[in-house]
Order: structure tokens, then sequence, then C-alpha cells
């Protein structure tokens, strides 16, 4: 059966108007980006010249009213002029504006994913979408942000202790993490991202804040601080039903990953020999990713998850030429054929 056609519009002069409106779209998305950064730094500087007592209150995590409602000056971060601004999902870097039917991919399936997302990495430009700001659980998808917090607060060269807690978890895992042990932070983020590792995710969790419960805390403020209004977490692995998202969120969230330069080699090793305090000295990780596993062209990352709640899922990334694609799948059959198929559509419509 041959493929269904994808490209809209079908003729060469319409093709290039369409490329002309992407290019508007892309600028405008640069505008806003860089007003919201100007509204930020003007908000930085309100809030150091405030008073310390204003200052807990913008920063405090799960601080406010019932339900846990932002207080009013960590509502006004971002703001523009007299009141909050309301963010959409994709915290700013995802261009959701435009109605879907001016996507540039069409992508027909008779088992599509529950929600997805395909967007160009660079501008934010959203090339192909379905309920993409549908919030659903996440499943390990949840370990981009665990690794996001976790560079932020321990080095490369730090090492974490196996203790009881980590070693009593369940699902997937490294497995081969020696009881009493300090082992390098490095690895256990291979161990996170490679094979999903629900041990090393607790064992960097609590060498970075103490506790997991704690670190979930931290996640979920970076979560509001980076605009990301349909993430919550409750666990530091994914494993909790209440670890929920949206493919927008996701997007943006995978985005900054790429950003990051140490997690960017992680997620984009296909296997991995890393230094470990194990017989033999060093631990053998293969990662996940079906798109690494296949060997697709330009692959660059990001990170698989499952859950029977969640089903199948994935974030994946590749590049050719001067173009970078991220593509997300929720709930999906087959996360890895899709993929491939909606970032060989993606490349193609910008051709």
């Amino acid at each position: 059966m041959s493929a269904p056609p994808f490209l809209r519009p079908s003729n060469q002069s319409a093709q290039q108007a369409a490329r002309r409106q992407r290019v508007v779209r892309r600028r405008r998305t640069v505008a806003v980006a860089f007003a919201l950064l100007l509204a930020g730094i003007a908000v930085a500087g309100a809030a150091l010249g405030g008073s310390d007592r204003t200052e807990r209150q913008a920063v405090a995590p799960g601080a406010g009213g019932p339900g846990g409602s932002p207080p009013a000056a960590a509502a006004a971060a971002g703001q523009l002029a007299n009141g909050p601004l309301a963010t959409p999902p994709g915290g700013g870097l995802v261009d959701l504006d435009t109605e879907a039917g001016d996507d540039a991919v069409e992508y027909d399936s008779r088992k599509p994913p529950k929600a997805g997302l395909l967007i160009d990495l660079d501008s934010g430009e959203v090339l192909w979408r379905r309920r993409a700001d549908d919030v659903r659980p996440i499943a390990s998808l949840t370990k981009m942000m665990t690794a996001m917090v976790t560079v932020q607060r321990l080095e490369a060269d730090d090492d974490a202790k196996v203790t009881e807690e980590v070693l009593a978890y369940s699902g997937s895992g490294v497995g081969v993490l020696p009881r009493g042990k300090r082992v390098p932070v490095e690895g256990l983020l291979y161990g996170l991202m490679l094979p999903s590792g629900n041990d090393a995710a607790r064992a960097l969790a609590i060498r970075a804040t103490g506790s997991q419960r704690r670190f979930v805390a931290a996640m979920n403020a970076q979560a509001r601080g980076w605009g990301l209004s349909c993430t919550s977490f409750a666990s530091v692995e994914g494993l909790s039903e209440r670890n929920r998202s949206c493919a927008a969120d996701l997007a943006a969230l995978g985005s900054r990953l790429l950003a990051e330069p140490r997690l960017a080699e992680i997620v984009g090793t296909r296997r991995a020999s890393v230094p470990f305090p194990i017989e033999g000295g060093r631990l053998e990780l293969n990662n996940n990713n079906p798109l690494l596993r296949s060997e697709y062209r330009g692959v660059i990352g990001v990170k698989t998850g499952y859950t029977q709640e969640a089903g199948r899922s994935l974030v994946a990334a590749a590049e050719r030429g001067d173009e970078r694609l991220l593509v997300v799948l929720l709930d999906s059959y087959d996360p890895g054929r899709q993929a491939e198929q909606l970032l060989d559509r993606g490349f193609k419509a910008l051709d």
C-alpha cells in the first residue's frame, strides 16, 4: 500500500507561499520569545528591588492557596502588563497559535497515537499535531525532567550512595547498582536515560536533594518556572499515574534537554560503556530509543516511556543539514515506526 499524501499544498507555487508563511511564523515566534525575555528581565529586576518577603513568595515551591495555586507574586512572573500572562502549553517555546489546518505535514494512520506533535526544534513551528494540549500520563518521559534537575544540582564528577531505598525500586532498572557503595553520578545519568533505570532515578534524586519527595518538589518548581502548564510530577521515575503532561510541554522539555550538553551527549548514545565500581569495572548499557536502535538517519535522542496506563510513548529528535525536528508520540501502537514516518515527512516538507 502506498503511503498517503502528506504535504499541503500540492503545487509548487503554493508550496513556496507556504514556505514564506513558515518564515513569517518563525520570525513572529522569535519576536514573542524576545518580548518574553525582556519581560522576565524586568520582573527579575523588580523582584530584586522588593522585600525579602515578596521574593520568598515568588519562589517558594508549592506555596499558595487551596489546591497549590501560586501566590500573586509568582503568578505575576512573566506578565507583560497589569495581570498574569496565561502561559500556553509548551512554555512559549512551541508555536501552537496557528490552526491545525495550517500545519505543513499530514499524517493519516489507521492507528494514530492518542496525542502527538512534530516541531521544528529551532523555531518552535508546529509541522503536525494531534491533541497536543491533552494532558496524559507520561511514564518514563518523566526522566527528562529528572535528568534536567540533576544536572542543575550535581557535577559530572559527583557520586551517589546506593542505599536500601535506591534498591527498593520497581519496574525497569540498571539492576547492578552495588549495595552500600558510592557510584558516579554520570554513570547513573546514563543508566537513567538509556535503559530507563528507576533505581538510577532514586539514587540521583536522593543525592541531589536528600529525598525523593524534595526532588519531586524541585521538578514541579522547574516545570512552573519554564511555564509548562500541562505538567505535574508525583514521582521521580514516572511510575505514578499522577505524572502527567501534554505533547506541547514535552516538546519544550525535550528541546531544553537537547540544549544541555551533558544530557544531549547521553541521550544521543546508542551504546555506552562507563566506568563503574562493579565486577569488570565498567557498566554496559543499551539505549531503549527505537530510532537509535534502528540507526535512523540523523537521530540525536531523546527518551522512551511505557506504563499500562500511559501506553508506549516517545520523544525523539533528528537533524539533517540545517534542519532539526522533534516528535512527541503519546500512547502509540508503534512509536518507533510512527516517529520515523513523521520525521521523514517533516524533513521533506522543509526541503
